[in-house]
């Protein structure tokens, strides 16, 4: 230029960006999407077992997850004085703030209802003969001087228990209160005085001032020692008789420790901590376990000792409350990490694709860059910072969202993960454009799958990833899944499976389509041949968009049946613990349902099908029969009763007694068959002549035969020879005639099933409904017969199994991953097509100037999408079904689904593939595939065959 100053030359980035501001905008997107998942993930694990870990701990009985502090009285070669120093409240108030204080973390206490103070260890007999005795035996009462009383407990009656005069050793008169059930139960009134022996001089009066009701029942300050609340009625152990007492804690006024002293009741001093969950975390677990531990035999006991005393003992069920919460979250953790591996590995695969998308849309610029002198460091410097323009802040935006989205989890994981997204991004796209632009290459010849073939290099790369992926496979084979934790090979047996399938099926995937190629050549129409032709160029059908599409497949179709199994195993242990849709029975086993009852019920609106049946637990056994089963007849004699039959486990209770069911074989049948249970030919228990069923009132003899349905237990201890039994139904013999594993309403493995209407007494104790009857009706018709009959409902029943917030979180987790899987596989799909997008738009605009009309246009596409859409949907279905399968031997549901639940079935509930999730994912990738190329053919027609054909465009 005539000043000499050079041309300003435009910034490379900012004209990038204006350039293609779509692709940009596009990409940022999916990094933000991508790296919110990943950093969502860690955090959203971090808060279920934070949340988890919080909810055990505080719904843990108060007496287990407290810590406490506790050493004997003063010695008594102390001086007086100083032993009732020891045991004021001052000296005690000292200690427990000193206890509090040095608490290791993460273990903190709950300062509001930490409770210190002196109470008794031995029981004292209470001789007063106000006092109530059930079975003669006078009551059993404990003293405790504990601090806190008037900041838990409301006064309802009387006055607040003081101290007038300071109270010491040789006091003998103190006063006391109770509550208001111990005072109900015990007869107990203001004035009430009670006695207690002292070692030297009179007994210790202590005189009730006052009834007070708890603020918090179920608080630790009074749920600790339950007695504290609500006395109790216990066995005496040492009556050779059946004798009952009562039990019960008298509180005394907080200072009036001292008085305990002279009495020999064994006083004990005690510091009690309840622990503050709100500021555990879920990596807390294994530090508090070891904290606990510490405390009750290690440093921080001798900790404790020099706070406390020599003789100070710590007291606490809290490190088996974590364990068991570890417990769940380790058996839950290798669930989750398959889904977190899977996606994850689906997420890089689409990451990397979307990459070389950007590459082979810009080729011919790269590729001209090159041939002018542009070098590799170069090229590769100017993607990374055009592509860190927009991947940082995405990936920064992203992280941010996740940290909004789920409020509690630690920073960090989040943060790696994020940045792990950005750093795969902004290094996809400059390693792949320099992998291709190495050496500068000339225009050259189409690629084409069909009659290419593969280098050395990239065969044995090929063969060196398959061999290593088979021999993880067979080595998680042969060793199993259930060694419990997380393990890496494992969680990545979806990305391993996949890997297999998409080498082994992109190698064979050109022969199918070599062989339709020949008779399509032969057809008149042009539309089969040229699809097939197409199909075998594209390079939409190469290894990593199938790798991408059989991991989310693999991926969702694993998680579809985990929540599948989930649900299955909740509506099981609902079926089993209920019976039927609704179940009305007794509250005792014994008792028996009125005829009004069951006609008024059965004719309630809903009820589809009532089967009433007579259940009859402890009935016992042939000794010959049990002998044999005794003896070992096979491995389901082992007695494993879950109802009243089971006389105290083992094989030899289970030999020794069963239930008997009592039932009318139509009703039944019809009902085993709504609900899925195993049913029977109801001909298989109608009796004829002598065994006939017996006319209302008529006696049963012992030398009638029933046919009886047996379980296989049962079955193998009878044989088929004929036996007595002994029932309140009546006594008769039994021959086995069939077996069923399971029978409605009992959990129970031994059972025999017989007709009610052969039985002498056959009024049914329990009344199994189907349909959908209305619950407040079905209650009312019980209520009108009484208070002693139970109605339970499924539904009821079926919702009881999702309460802890680790088995919420985990299941959101697995429909979030289904979700994310479907959405990738969605996204790979149309990437690999986005990719040929260009050469179809040309192809159909040339094809249209020979005379090519739009629905054949619309047909070429669809047919072209085709053979790859289905590779990728049976691929996708066979490494769902190969991933669910070896995986299954390892993964118990049951703490997905029922832990936490009292009185739920805890069988292990194995995996099984789940037909709807794994084929409609696949399904889904075909119809997509179809409605992208007819999008593409319709957009196509639109545009005129000039704007497609213009010079220097490809080919």
């Amino acid at each position: 230029m005539s000043d000499g100053k050079r041309a300003a030359s435009a910034p490379w980035i900012r004209t990038r960006l204006r350039t293609a501001p779509g692709a940009a905008v596009a990409l940022a997107v999916l990094v933000l999407v991508t790296a919110f998942l990943a950093a969502a993930f860690p955090r959203a694990v971090d808060a279920y077992e934070t949340r988890g870990l919080r909810h055990d701990i505080r719904l843990a009985d108060a007496g287990r997850s407290a810590v406490e502090v506790s050493r004997p009285q003063p010695g008594l070669e102390l001086p007086r004085e100083q032993r009732e120093v020891g045991v004021r409240t001052p000296e005690l108030r000292r200690i427990g703030g000193v206890l509090g204080k040095a608490l290791p973390a993460p273990l903190r206490a709950d300062m509001s209802s930490v409770a210190f103070g002196v109470r008794t260890l031995k029981p004292v007999l209470a001789t007063e003969p106000w006092l109530p005795r059930p079975d003669t035996v006078p009551p059993q009462l404990s003293y405790t001087a504990q601090t806190g009383l008037k900041e838990h407990a409301q006064l309802v009656e009387g006055a607040w228990p003081t101290t007038p005069a300071e109270v010491t050793s040789t006091s003998r008169a103190v006063r006391g209160a109770v509550t208001e059930e111990t005072a109900a139960a015990l007869n107990m009134k203001v004035g009430s005085t009670l006695r207690l022996p002292t070692a030297v001089g009179g007994p210790l009066t202590v005189t009730v001032t006052g009834i007070v009701a708890p603020r918090d029942p179920g608080g630790s300050y009074w749920s600790a020692d339950p007695l504290v609340r609500t006395p109790s009625l216990i066995p005496d152990p040492a009556s050779p008789f059946p004798q009952n007492y009562w039990t019960g804690t008298v509180l005394l006024a907080e200072d009036a420790g001292p008085a305990l002293l002279a009495t020999a009741t064994e006083p004990s001093l005690f510091w009690r901590f309840p622990p503050d969950a709100s500021a555990l975390t879920g990596p807390d677990g294994a530090r508090l376990t070891a904290v606990v531990n510490s405390l009750e035999s290690g440093p921080g006991l001798l900790k404790v000792r020099a706070i406390a005393g020599d003789t100070a003992e710590v007291l606490t069920g809290l490190g088996h409350i974590v364990q068991a919460n570890a417990r769940m979250r380790d058996a839950i953790s290798p669930v989750i990490a398959v889904a977190a591996l899977g996606i994850g590995s689906v997420a890089a695969v689409v990451l990397v694709m979307t990459g070389a998308l950007i590459a082979a849309r810009r080729k011919a610029e790269l590729a001209l860059m090159r041939s002018r002198g542009g070098s590799l460091r170069g090229i590769s410097g100017r993607l990374l910072a055009e592509t860190a323009v927009t991947v940082v802040p995405a990936s920064a935006l992203g992280l941010l969202l996740a940290v909004l989205a789920v409020g509690e989890g630690r920073w960090w994981p989040a943060a790696l993960a994020a940045t792990g997204v950005g750093l795969l991004v902004c290094v996809a796209l400059p390693l792949r454009t320099t992998l291709q632009h190495i050496r500068p290459t000339l225009h050259g010849a189409r690629e084409d799958m069909v009659s290419a073939r593969p280098s050395r290099r990239r065969t044995v790369a090929e063969l060196t990833l398959l061999v290593l992926a088979v021999g993880a496979v067979t080595a998680l084979r042969r060793r199993g899944t259930s060694g419990g934790g997380t393990d890496l090979l494992v969680s990545g047996a979806p990305v391993l499976v996949a890997l297999i399938a998409a080498l082994v099926l992109v190698r064979l995937y050109p022969l199918p389509l070599r062989l339709a190629a020949r008779p399509m050549a032969r057809l008149r129409g042009a539309i089969g041949f040229l699809s097939l032709a197409r199909a075998g160029r594209s390079s939409a059908g190469g290894a990593l968009p199938l790798l991408a599409l059989l991991l989310a497949l693999a991926t969702a179709a694993f998680g579809g049946s985990v929540i599948a199994g989930i649900g299955d195993a909740r509506d099981d242990a609902a079926l089993t613990t209920v019976g039927a849709d609704a179940r009305v029975s007794g509250k005792s086993e014994r008792a028996t349902l009125p005829d009004e009852l069951v006609r008024t019920v059965r004719d309630l609106d809903g009820v589809r099908n009532a089967a009433p049946m007579r259940v009859e637990f402890g009935v016992a056994m042939p000794e010959t029969a049990a002998g044999d089963g005794g003896a070992g007849s096979g491995p389901d004699d082992s007695g494993t009763d879950t109802g009243a039959d089971s006389g105290g486990g083992g094989d030899a209770a289970g030999a020794r007694a069963t239930t008997m069911v009592g039932v009318d074989p139509a009703s039944y049948t019809r009902l085993a068959r709504t609900t899925g249970l195993p049913d029977f030919p109801s001909g298989l228990l109608k009796a004829t002549g002598p065994s006939a069923p017996l006319s209302e009132g008529a006696e049963s003899g012992p030398e009638r035969v029933l046919p009886v349905i047996a379980s296989p237990a049962v079955a193998a201890r009878l044989g088929k020879e004929q036996h007595a039994v002994d029932t309140l139904s009546g006594n008769f013999k039994v021959q086995v005639v069939g077996t069923v594993e399971r029978v409605a309403s009992l959990a129970s493995t031994n059972f025999l099933i017989v007709n009610s209407a052969s039985l002498e007494q056959r009024a049914p104790t329990t009344l199994l409904l189907t349909g959908a009857p209305d619950p407040g009706k079905l209650r009312a018709a019980a209520d009108g017969n009484g208070e002693e009959f139970v109605v339970q409902l499924r539904s009821e029943e079926r919702a009881r199994y999702v309460n802890t917030p680790m088995q919420a979180g985990a299941e959101r987790i697995y429909l979030a991953a289904v979700a994310a899987g479907a959405g990738y596989a969605l996204l790979a799909v149309l990437l690999s097509l986005l990719q040929t997008a260009p050469e179809r738009r040309t192809l159909l605009a040339r094809l249209r100037t020979m005379g090519l009309t739009t629905g054949q246009g619309r047909r070429l596409l669809a047919f072209e999408a085709t053979p790859q859409a289905l590779l990728a949907a049976g691929g996708g279905l066979l490494t769902g079904w190969a991933t669910i399968v070896l995986l299954s031997p390892g993964i118990d549901l049951v703490p997905l689904a029922l832990a936490g639940v009292a009185g739920s079935d805890t069988s292990p509930v194995t995996l099984r593939a789940d037909l709807w999730s794994l084929a409609l994912p696949a399904a889904g990738v075909v119809a997509l595939a179809a409605a992208v190329a007819g999008v593409q053919a319709w957009w196509a027609s639109r545009r005129g065959s000039i704007t497609e054909l213009r010079a220097g465009d490809s080919r």
